[in-house]
Protein backbone atom coordinates (compact mmCIF):
# COMPACT_ATOMS: atom_id res chain seq x y z
CA UNK A 1 0.00 0.00 0.00
CA UNK A 2 1.40 3.39 -1.03
CA UNK A 3 1.73 6.01 1.65
CA UNK A 4 0.52 9.46 0.63
CA UNK A 5 2.96 12.19 1.50
CA UNK A 6 1.97 15.63 2.69
CA UNK A 7 2.00 17.80 -0.41
CA UNK A 8 4.51 20.58 -0.87
CA UNK A 9 2.79 23.87 -1.69
CA UNK A 10 4.45 26.40 -3.97
CA UNK A 11 3.58 29.08 -6.52
CA UNK A 12 2.83 27.66 -9.95
CA UNK A 13 5.53 27.88 -12.62
CA UNK A 14 5.42 27.91 -16.41
CA UNK A 15 6.61 24.29 -16.37
CA UNK A 16 3.41 23.37 -14.45
CA UNK A 17 0.95 24.64 -17.06
CA UNK A 18 0.40 21.29 -18.81
CA UNK A 19 -0.25 19.46 -15.53
CA UNK A 20 -2.53 22.22 -14.20
CA UNK A 21 -4.50 22.31 -17.46
CA UNK A 22 -4.95 18.52 -17.54
CA UNK A 23 -6.06 18.33 -13.89
CA UNK A 24 -8.41 21.30 -14.43
CA UNK A 25 -9.92 19.85 -17.60
CA UNK A 26 -10.53 16.40 -16.06
CA UNK A 27 -11.88 17.80 -12.80
CA UNK A 28 -14.02 20.43 -14.51
CA UNK A 29 -15.68 17.81 -16.70
CA UNK A 30 -16.32 15.55 -13.68
CA UNK A 31 -18.06 18.30 -11.74
CA UNK A 32 -19.72 20.26 -14.53
CA UNK A 33 -20.91 18.05 -17.40
CA UNK A 34 -24.65 17.69 -17.02
CA UNK A 35 -24.67 20.42 -14.35
CA UNK A 36 -24.06 23.57 -16.41
CA UNK A 37 -25.65 25.09 -19.51
CA UNK A 38 -24.54 23.59 -22.84
CA UNK A 39 -23.33 27.07 -23.79
CA UNK A 40 -20.62 26.85 -21.11
CA UNK A 41 -19.53 23.36 -22.18
CA UNK A 42 -19.18 24.69 -25.75
CA UNK A 43 -16.73 27.40 -24.64
CA UNK A 44 -14.65 24.99 -22.52
CA UNK A 45 -12.86 22.78 -25.08
CA UNK A 46 -9.69 21.01 -23.97
CA UNK A 47 -7.33 23.71 -25.30
CA UNK A 48 -9.14 26.45 -23.36
CA UNK A 49 -7.76 24.96 -20.14
CA UNK A 50 -4.20 25.21 -21.48
CA UNK A 51 -4.72 28.88 -22.34
CA UNK A 52 -6.40 29.81 -19.07
CA UNK A 53 -3.85 27.90 -16.95
CA UNK A 54 -1.00 29.75 -18.67
CA UNK A 55 -2.64 33.14 -18.05
CA UNK A 56 -3.46 32.43 -14.39
CA UNK A 57 -0.05 31.33 -13.05
CA UNK A 58 0.33 34.37 -10.78
CA UNK A 59 -2.91 33.43 -8.98
CA UNK A 60 -2.15 29.71 -8.78
CA UNK A 61 -0.67 27.59 -6.00
CA UNK A 62 0.18 23.96 -6.72
CA UNK A 63 0.39 20.96 -4.44
CA UNK A 64 3.30 18.69 -5.37
CA UNK A 65 3.50 15.05 -4.27
CA UNK A 66 6.50 12.89 -5.17
CA UNK A 67 7.71 15.53 -7.62
CA UNK A 68 4.45 15.81 -9.59
CA UNK A 69 1.64 18.36 -9.49
CA UNK A 70 -1.18 16.68 -7.56
CA UNK A 71 -3.59 19.62 -7.56
CA UNK A 72 -3.91 23.37 -7.63
CA UNK A 73 -5.93 26.31 -6.38
CA UNK A 74 -6.50 29.75 -7.95
CA UNK A 75 -7.39 32.78 -5.85
CA UNK A 76 -8.39 36.23 -7.11
CA UNK A 77 -9.02 38.81 -4.41
CA UNK A 78 -11.49 37.26 -2.00
CA UNK A 79 -12.67 34.52 -4.37
CA UNK A 80 -11.38 30.97 -4.35
CA UNK A 81 -11.91 30.42 -8.06
CA UNK A 82 -10.60 26.93 -8.75
CA UNK A 83 -9.73 23.96 -6.54
CA UNK A 84 -8.84 20.80 -8.43
CA UNK A 85 -6.99 17.60 -7.57
CA UNK A 86 -5.63 14.94 -9.94
CA UNK A 87 -7.66 11.74 -10.05
CA UNK A 88 -4.94 9.70 -8.32
CA UNK A 89 -4.87 12.11 -5.35
CA UNK A 90 -8.58 12.51 -4.70
CA UNK A 91 -9.53 11.49 -1.19
CA UNK A 92 -5.94 11.80 0.10
CA UNK A 93 -6.19 15.19 1.81
CA UNK A 94 -4.60 17.21 -0.99
CA UNK A 95 -7.80 19.20 -1.57
CA UNK A 96 -7.99 20.19 2.10
CA UNK A 97 -4.38 21.38 2.07
CA UNK A 98 -5.07 23.43 -1.06
CA UNK A 99 -8.26 24.91 0.37
CA UNK A 100 -6.45 25.97 3.55
CA UNK A 101 -3.75 27.60 1.38
CA UNK A 102 -6.46 29.45 -0.54
CA UNK A 103 -7.97 30.72 2.69
CA UNK A 104 -4.55 32.02 3.80
CA UNK A 105 -4.11 33.73 0.44
CA UNK A 106 -7.49 35.46 0.73
CA UNK A 107 -6.39 36.74 4.16
CA UNK A 108 -3.06 37.89 2.69
CA UNK A 109 -5.04 39.71 -0.01
CA UNK A 110 -6.63 41.78 2.79
CA UNK A 111 -10.01 40.07 3.16
CA UNK A 112 -11.52 38.40 6.23
CA UNK A 113 -14.19 36.53 4.29
CA UNK A 114 -13.75 34.25 1.29
CA UNK A 115 -16.29 33.06 -1.23
CA UNK A 116 -16.57 30.58 -4.07
CA UNK A 117 -19.14 29.31 -6.55
CA UNK A 118 -20.21 25.69 -6.94
CA UNK A 119 -22.74 24.39 -9.45
CA UNK A 120 -25.74 22.78 -7.76
CA UNK A 121 -25.16 19.33 -9.22
CA UNK A 122 -21.56 19.09 -8.04
CA UNK A 123 -22.54 17.26 -4.87
CA UNK A 124 -19.02 16.01 -4.10
CA UNK A 125 -17.63 19.57 -4.04
CA UNK A 126 -20.56 20.92 -2.06
CA UNK A 127 -20.06 18.25 0.63
CA UNK A 128 -16.32 18.95 0.70
CA UNK A 129 -16.79 22.67 1.29
CA UNK A 130 -19.40 22.03 3.96
CA UNK A 131 -17.04 19.66 5.80
CA UNK A 132 -14.39 22.38 5.70
CA UNK A 133 -16.48 25.06 7.40
CA UNK A 134 -17.91 26.81 4.36
CA UNK A 135 -21.56 27.92 4.43
CA UNK A 136 -23.95 27.72 1.48
CA UNK A 137 -25.59 31.15 1.10
CA UNK A 138 -27.87 29.87 -1.63
CA UNK A 139 -28.33 30.13 -5.35
CA UNK A 140 -27.00 32.99 -7.46
CA UNK A 141 -26.08 33.52 -11.10
CA UNK A 142 -22.36 33.07 -11.64
CA UNK A 143 -20.92 34.82 -14.69
CA UNK A 144 -18.40 32.31 -16.07
CA UNK A 145 -15.86 34.04 -18.32
CA UNK A 146 -15.54 33.13 -21.98
CA UNK A 147 -13.72 34.56 -24.98
CA UNK A 148 -16.89 36.41 -26.00
CA UNK A 149 -17.99 37.72 -22.60
CA UNK A 150 -19.59 35.50 -19.99
CA UNK A 151 -22.03 32.64 -19.61
CA UNK A 152 -24.66 32.76 -16.90
CA UNK A 153 -24.46 29.65 -14.72
CA UNK A 154 -26.76 28.82 -11.80
CA UNK A 155 -24.52 28.13 -8.80
CA UNK A 156 -24.41 28.13 -5.03
CA UNK A 157 -22.37 30.80 -3.29
CA UNK A 158 -20.31 29.37 -0.43
CA UNK A 159 -18.67 31.69 2.09
CA UNK A 160 -16.31 31.39 5.00
CA UNK A 161 -15.29 33.92 7.62
CA UNK A 162 -11.54 33.81 8.04
CA UNK A 163 -9.52 34.60 11.12
CA UNK A 164 -5.88 35.65 11.04
CA UNK A 165 -3.74 33.15 12.94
Amino acid sequence: MAVERTPELRPARAADVAAIAWIWYRGWRDGHLGNVPDELVAVRPRESFDQRAAHRLAETTVAVVAGAVAGFVMVAGDEVEQVYVADAHRGTGVAGVLLAAAERRVLANGYDRAWLAVVAGNVRARKFYGRNGWTDEGLFTHHAPSATGHVEVPAHRYVKALAAS
